[in-house]
């Protein structure tokens, strides 16, 4: 084995735990009941997957064409700024749109947290 061959698998497996990260995330979405918890999961789990996925197809280009791609780097730095702030905004929004939390016993509602 050489190194193209070890850089290639460090990439194919960074890419494997992306789309684990991403199918947890896909999980979480359609299992989880209120949207506080949904959101929880589309934002923290999902953003961790695709810049998993990213960094390795990144790493992939890099130590095979020799190509240095900006535009990967781009998408990462913005999909790592901008997703958890977009997941806390909608939260947010539900939260002051008077959305309540999910709760196990019938009749009774979630708490207000002011």
């Amino acid at each position: 084995m050489n190194v193209n061959d070890i850089s290639n698998l460090i990439a194919a497996f960074v890419i494997l735990l992306g789309s684990i990260m991403t199918l947890i995330s896909t999980i979480g979405i359609v299992k989880f009941k209120d949207v506080y918890t949904r959101s929880h999961a589309a934002t923290k789990s999902s953003t961790l997957g695709v810049l998993l996925t990213l960094s390795g197809v990144f790493i992939y280009f890099w130590v095979n064409d020799h190509y240095f791609s900006v535009r990967i780097i781009l998408g990462i730095v913005f999909l790592y700024i901008t997703s958890p702030v977009a997941g806390h905004l909608i939260t947010r929004a539900a939260f002051n749109s008077g959305v309540e939390m999910y709760t196990k016993e019938k009749g009774k509602k979630g708490k207000r947290l002011n």
